[in-house]
C-alpha cells in the first residue's frame, strides 16, 4: 500500500541561512564537547587522586589514643608545712590549669563566640565554617580566617605542638582527623576547658601566659573565676594574635579586638546589645602583676627548687605542674628572724644564720638568716661553709665513746701544747684563749670548759680518721681531710649551720642519723604522689653512746661556755669560736629540736671582736628562738635501751683520771676560742668554695667563705662534700 505523498513546502531564505550556519558550526561544537569531556575526566581523575592523597595522609596520622598530651609546661606551687603557699616555680611559660568550675561562663561564651560559634553543632571539624572562611578570605581585604575549630586548635596545642607553626594542608588534614577522634572520646565541656587551659594568651616580661588562669593573673592580677565581661572579652580575643592585641603593647588594638568579641557575643545571642555597649565603654583595666614572681621565705624557696632539680632533673622542674609540700614552719621562721634581729639587728652588725632540724625525721623546720633576699641570694644557713670551732669537740667525744672510751674516767692534762708535742705535726702549737690551763681534767669536764688542748690530744690519740668517720656518721656531708686540726674545728672547707644542726640531731635522737629534707610530698601533673617525708635514716651510734655525752653537753648551758642561755627545760649544746674571733657558733638540742646558730662577717678575715664568743652572741640567739620554738614540751631524754659500757682510756696522751686532783679548779675561766699554730704539713688551709651558687637562682657570686689561718701542704682531696665514708642516706 502506498503512502500518501507529503505536501510540498518551499524552503524559506531564513531556513536556508540557519542550515548553512549549523553545517559550518559543527566542527567547533564537536571540539568544545570533546574538550569539556576531557576536562571533566581530568577533574574527576584529579579529584580521585587528591582524595587518595587525603586518605593516605589520614591513614598516616596516628590515632588520638596513641598520642600523649603534651601541655606547654606549667608553674609549680610550693607550700609551707601548714599549707600556706610560699610561691611558684616559674620558667618562661606561666600556666596554672584550673577545673571548668573555676572558669566563668562569660569566658567560655566569649571564647566560643569569637573562635568557634558552631562549637556545639559540629563533630570536631566545622565544614560550614571552612566554606564561610574560604569565601570571606576571597572577598575580604582583612586578615585571613583559618576555619580551625576549638577542637582542632586544642589538638594543635596539646597533641601536636611541634607542628603549631607549620601552615600546611597536611597539618590541617591531620588536625581534622584527630579533632573528630577527640570529639568521640570527650565531651564538649572537657574539650572547651582543656582548650582554655592550654591556649597561649601572650607574652609579658619574657614569660608567656598559657591558659586562662595565667592570663587572668598576668593581665588582671585576679583568678579566672573573677573575670568580668569586659575582661573576658579582652582575653578571649588574644589567642588569634597575642602580640597584636596585647593591652600593654597596643591598647588601641586590644580595645578594637575586644569590641569584635563583644559583637560576636551579641550575634551569638550570649549578651544583649546594651550589655555589649556597656562593656565596650569600660576601660581596658589591665595592669602588670608580680603574682607569679612573689615568694615567701625566698632563701628556703631556692633551696627547695635546687632539691627538686637534684631529685628529678632540670627538665621535669622546668616542665612544671608540680605541687610541692615542704617542711618549713612559718612561725619558726618569724621567731628565728626576730631572734637574730634581737642581737645583730644594728647597723654594721655581722651576719647570722639559723637552721633547725627535727631529730626524729630530718625535716628542716627553720632556715633563716639576717640577710635580705635580693641584694644577695646566698643562703648562709645552707650554703655558707665556715669553720665550726669548738662545736666539733662533740664529734670528737662521739668518736671516743664509740671506741668505748669513758668520758668521765678518761683524763688529759690541760697544758700549752708547744711545737713538737705531736711528732706527726712538729710545728703545731695549741693553746687556750686565756692562756691558762686546768691540769688533769676529764673529757666530761673539758667539754663544758671547751679546753682546746685536751681535745687536740684526744684527736691525736684516737686518730683523725676516727674523727672524720664520726663526723660523717653524725651527718656532716662536706668533705673532710682527716687532718689532726679537725679535732678542734680546723677544717679546710668548713661546714654549714644546716649540717651542724643535723649532726647534733644524731646525738639527740639516740644515734640515728637522718638525711635532711625540705620536702614532704610532691604531686605530679598526672596525679602521681611521691612521699618524700618518710625519714631516710641510719643507725650509726647506739642510744647508749649518744646518751653518754649528753650530761657534758648539758653542762655547757648549765655552767660552761653558754651558762645562763638555757631554756628552762632539758637542753644540751656546744659553743664554738674560731681563731681571731671571726666565727661564733652555738649548736644546741632538746629531745625534739636541733638548732645551729652561726654569726660572722661574710669576709672571713673580719673579727667579731676580742670579747665576742659563741657563748656571748650565738647562744643568746639560740636561747631566744628555742624558748619559743620548744612550745609546751619540756621533756628529758629517755634512758637508753642499750646502756653505754666504757672504761678509762690510756693512750699516748691520756692517763687515768685522778679524782683527788684539784687541777680542774686551777682555772675557772671558760672560753671556747680555737687558737692553734698548726703544722703546715698536717693542717688544712684555704680552699675555694666549690659551686657557691648551688642554690642561687639566678646564679650570684657567693660572699667569700671562710678559711682557717694555716695553709696546707698535704695534697688536698676533693674540695666538694662527701669523700670516703660521707653519708649518702
Amino acid at each position: 500500500m502506498e503512502l500518501p505523498a507529503r505536501p510540498f513546502r518551499p524552503v524559506t531564505r531564513r531556513e536556508r541561512q540557519r542550515r548553512r550556519r549549523r553545517r559550518h558550526a559543527s566542527p567547533l561544537r564537536r571540539t568544545l564537547i570533546v574538550l569539556g569531556t576531557l576536562l571533566i575526566v581530568a577533574a574527576t581523575a584529579g579529584g580521585i587522586a587528591f582524595a587518595g592523597w587525603v586518605v593516605s595522609v589520614v591513614q598516616d596520622t596516628p590515632d588520638i589514643q596513641d598520642l600523649r598530651a603534651r601541655p606547654q609546661g606549667a608553674v609549680s606551687t610550693v607550700y609551707a608545712s601548714d599549707g600556706t603557699r610560699l610561691g611558684f616555680i616559674a620558667t618562661n611559660t606561666l600556666r596554672s590549669a584550673v577545673p571548668g568550675t573555676k572558669i566563668p561562663l562569660v569566658m567560655k561564651r566569649a571564647t566560643i563566640a569569637i573562635e568557634d560559634r558552631r562549637f556545639y553543632h559540629h563533630g570536631g571539624v566545622d565544614y560550614v565554617g571552612i566554606v564561610r572562611a574560604a569565601v570571606k578570605n576571597v572577598t575580604s581585604d582583612t586578615a585571613q580566617q583559618g576555619g580551625s575549630t576549638l577542637t582542632m586548635q586544642l589538638v594543635r596545642n596539646l597533641y601536636t605542638p611541634n607542628t603549631r607553626f607549620r601552615k600546611t594542608l597536611v597539618r590541617k588534614i591531620r588536625e581534622a582527623k584527630l579533632a573528630e577522634e577527640l570529639e568521640r572520646e570527650h565531651s564538649k565541656e572537657w574539650i572547651l576547658v582543656a582548650y582554655l587551659n592550654n591556649v597561649p594568651y601572650g607574652t609579658v616580661g619574657g614569660q608567656t601566659a598559657v591558659g586562662v588562669q595565667a592570663a587572668a593573673r598576668i593581665f588582671y592580677n585576679k583568678p579566672a573565676a573573677e573575670l568580668t565581661l569586659p575582661e573576658a572579652a579582652l582575653l578571649a580575643g588574644l589567642p588569634q594574635a597575642p602580640s597584636q592585641y596585647n593591652p600593654f603593647e597596643n591598647p588601641a588594638g586590644a580595645r578594637k579586638r575586644r569590641g569584635e568579641v563583644l559583637r560576636a557575643m551579641v550575634d551569638a545571642g550570649y549578651i544583649s546589645q546594651s550589655e555589649a555597649d556597656a562593656a565596650n565603654a569600660a576601660p581596658l583595666g589591665a595592669h602588670r602583676s608580680d603574682y607569679y614572681a612573689h615568694r615567701r621565705e625566698q632563701f628556703f624557696f631556692d633551696y627547695v627548687r635546687s632539691e627538686l632539680i637534684r631529685r628529678y632533673g632540670r627538665r621535669v622542674v622546668e616542665q612544671g605542674g608540680l605541687k610541692v609540700y615542704t617542711t618549713i614552719n612559718l612561725r619558726f621562721q618569724e621567731v628565728a628572724r626576730q631572734s637574730i634581729q634581737n642581737h645583730v639587728g644594728y647597723a654594721g652588725a655581722p651576719s647570722a644564720a639559723l637552721a633547725t632540724v627535727d631529730p626524729s625525721n630530718g625535716h628542716i623546720l627553720a632556715m633563716a638568716s639576717s640577710a635580705t633576699y635580693g641584694p644577695t641570694v646566698f643562703n648562709y644557713a645552707a650554703q655558707s661553709h665556715r669553720q665550726p670551732g669548738s662545736t666539733f669537740k662533740v664529734i670528737d667525744l662521739m668518736a671516743a665513746v664509740r671506741m668505748g672510751i669513758d668520758p668521765n674516767s678518761t683524763s688529759y692534762v690541760s697544758r700549752h701544747l708547744t711545737p713538737g708535742w705531736l711528732p706527726q705535726a712538729p710545728t703545731w702549737e695549741v693553746q687556750t684563749d686565756s692562756h691558762s690551763y686546768a691540769g688533769s681534767i676529764s673529757l666530761a669536764s673539758a667539754l663544758p670548759a671547751s679546753d682546746n688542748t685536751v681535745f687536740a690530744q684526744l684527736g691525736a690519740d684516737i686518730g683523725p680518721e676516727k674523727v672524720r668517720q664520726a663526723a660523717y656518721d653524725m651527718g656532716i656531708t662536706s668533705h673532710l681531710d682527716a687532718y689532726y686540726a679537725e679535732a678542734i674545728g680546723g677544717l679546710r672547707y668548713g661546714v654549714s649551720p644546716l649540717e651542724m644542726a643535723n649532726a647534733f640531731a644524731t646525738v639527740s635522737d639516740g644515734g640515728w642519723r637522718n638525711t635532711v629534707t625540705a620536702i614532704t610530698k610532691v604531686v605530679h601533673p598526672d596525679g602521681t604522689v611521691d612521699d618524700l617525708g618518710r625519714p631516710r635514716r641510719k643507725k650509726t651510734f647506739t642510744d647508749g653512746e649518744a646518751y653518754e655525752i649528753l650530761p657534758a653537753m648539758k653542762a655547757v648551758l648549765a655552767s660552761g661556755t653558754a651558762a645562763g642561755q638555757g631554756i628552762g627545760c632539758p637542753n644540751a649544746g656546744k659553743t664554738g669560736t674560731t681563731s681571731n674571733n671571726t666565727d661564733a657558733w652555738f649548736v644546741g638540742v632538746t629531745p625534739r629540736l636541733s638548732t645551729a646558730v652561726w654569726v660572722g662577717f661574710p669576709n672571713e678575715t673580719t673579727t667579731l671582736g676580742s670579747s665576742v664568743f659563741g657563748g656571748t652572741i650565738a647562744a643568746p640567739i639560740w636561747h631566744d628562738f628555742m624558748t619559743v620554738a620548744k612550745g609546751d614540751y619540756c621533756g628529758d631524754w629517755p634512758a637508753p635501751k642499750e646502756p653505754f659500757q666504757g672504761s678509762a682510756f690510756t693512750g699516748t696522751y691520756a692517763g687515768a683520771y685522778d679524782d683527788s686532783s684539784k687541777s680542774d679548779a686551777t682555772d675557772d675561766t671558760t672560753t671556747d676560742e680555737t687558737r692553734t699554730t698548726p703544722d703546715t704539713r698536717t693542717t688544712p688551709g684555704d680552699g675555694p668554695n666549690p659551686n657557691p651558687d648551688a642554690y642561687a637562682h639566678p646564679p650570684q657570686q657567693a660572699p667569700t667563705s671562710p678559711s682557717p689561718t694555716p695553709a696546707p701542704t698535704p695534697a688536698p682531696g676533693p674540695s666538694e662534700g662527701g669523700g670516703a665514708g660521707a653519708p649518702s642516706g
